[in-house]
């Protein structure tokens, strides 16, 4: 017998993630001698892992209202056509990862129809840190048949309202590797020996180049003046944005190199090994950094519109915008949103991190804790063999 199973999930990073879980569900089927067959939404990630890709929705993606208007008829079509391919195909489950919106809708609209495929959700919607509007939820309980918690708040979250909850851990912790020494990293990277890297890490999606990368750019300037062994790196997670973050090198006068995303994988730990400080966006990034004992600060900025939509209208309330805060439920790495995302207060925190020695040992002192929260390293191996003890 032949296993069928379907995956959705959209984003750079949600790509990620399935292409880890898939990796990891092919491997435990190997080992017990199952034919299984994976196919879904995602990307060059999960394509590499052996998933048949459907549709690509690594390039559709955007947060804020304003921002995802061109890519509403885009998504919706895709939606409708996967949709179309999951009734047809008839597969043991379907598992939903991150991608909020559409898996939401996908998981509703199978159960209005009372379409009995067993979903499982992993990596879902940090619920537990944001609210909109009067405390509703997503109610993805509703449609899931069990949800795999990569939080424990997010399990205790989801258990306390009568959800079949599995918590098993943060998926980052899984790609945690030991370093390179300094001197290593230094001859592998053609460096100086006097040079350390200030790592950026701007954007996934388009309108994040629009709205941080010029002020992160800006911040890397004035930091090179001020400390010239400084050298710049910016990993790219899309090849489409390679020649826009060659440009802006070019453009603000920063002295450093954009690795491909063909590149990043290998150099990464390297670049992590010499890196003084990362200025990012908020994201799954900013858990891989503190989990690398990286200092770092964190920012995000969307349009006035949007902002204006989620404050005003969806009263929409988050205390932190990074996920190290957001799960320590204070403030570990240092935060810049909106009006605050400004390039002398961003430059003024980030040469404090770079001066200040007791400044760097209490973020890392933060991260030691957090560490303890995201759980045992074989975290996709155990919601693989999770999924597919379910199946059989």
């Amino acid at each position: 017998m032949k296993y069928k199973i379907f995956i959705s999930t959209g984003e750079v990073s949600g790509d990620l993630h399935g292409g880890l879980l898939a990796t990891a569900i092919f491997n435990e089927a190997r080992r017990r001698s199952i034919d299984i067959q994976i196919l879904g939404l995602g990307g060059k990630n999960m394509k590499r892992a052996g998933v048949k890709i459907l549709y690509d929705t690594t390039s559709i993606s955007s947060i804020g209202f304003w921002e995802a208007l061109p890519l509403v008829i885009p998504t919706l079509k895709i939606q409708k056509e996967f949709y179309k391919s999951l009734i047809s195909s008839e597969p043991d489950c379907l598992i939903l990862i991150d991608y909020m919106g559409p898996n939401i809708n996908i998981g509703r609209k199978l159960r209005r129809k009372k379409i009995d495929i067993p979903i499982y959700y992993y990596i879902a919607p940090q619920e537990w840190a944001w609210r909109v509007g009067n405390n509703s939820t997503t109610d993805l309980i509703s449609f899931s048949n069990r949800i795999f918690a990569i939080f424990k708040e997010e399990a205790k979250f989801y258990k306390k309202r009568g959800g079949n909850v599995t918590w098993v851990g943060h998926p980052m912790i899984d790609l945690k590797r030991k370093l390179p020494t300094k001197k290593e990293a230094r001859k592998n990277l053609k460096l100086r020996s006097n040079q350390n890297v200030l790592l950026i890490m701007p954007a996934s999606r388009k309108q994040e180049i629009k709205y941080l990368m010029p002020v992160f750019m800006k911040v890397a300037y004035k930091l090179q003046k001020k400390y010239p062994d400084l050298f710049v790196y910016i990993p790219s997670c899309r090849k489409e944005f390679d020649y826009k973050f060659n440009k802006a090198l070019k453009k603000y006068k920063v002295i450093g190199k954009v690795i491909p995303e063909s590149d990043t994988k290998t150099e990464k730990e390297n670049i992590y090994s010499l890196t003084k400080l990362a200025l990012c966006k908020s994201g799954t990034v900013n858990m891989e950094i503190a989990l690398n004992g990286i200092p770092q600060v964190v920012g995000y900025k969307v349009s006035r519109v949007t902002a204006f939509i989620a404050r005003k209208l969806l009263n929409f309330k988050v205390k932190f915008i990074s996920p190290v805060n957001l799960l320590m439920k204070k403030l570990i790495v240092p935060e810049f949103v909106q009006k605050e995302f400004d390039v002398e207060k961003i430059y003024k925190k980030s040469c404090q991190l770079i001066d200040r020695k007791n400044d760097k040992i209490k973020m890392k002192r933060g991260y030691s804790l957090l560490q303890k929260e995201l759980g045992e390293k074989g975290v996709v191996d155990r919601a693989a063999k999770e999924i597919l003890d379910s199946l059989i």
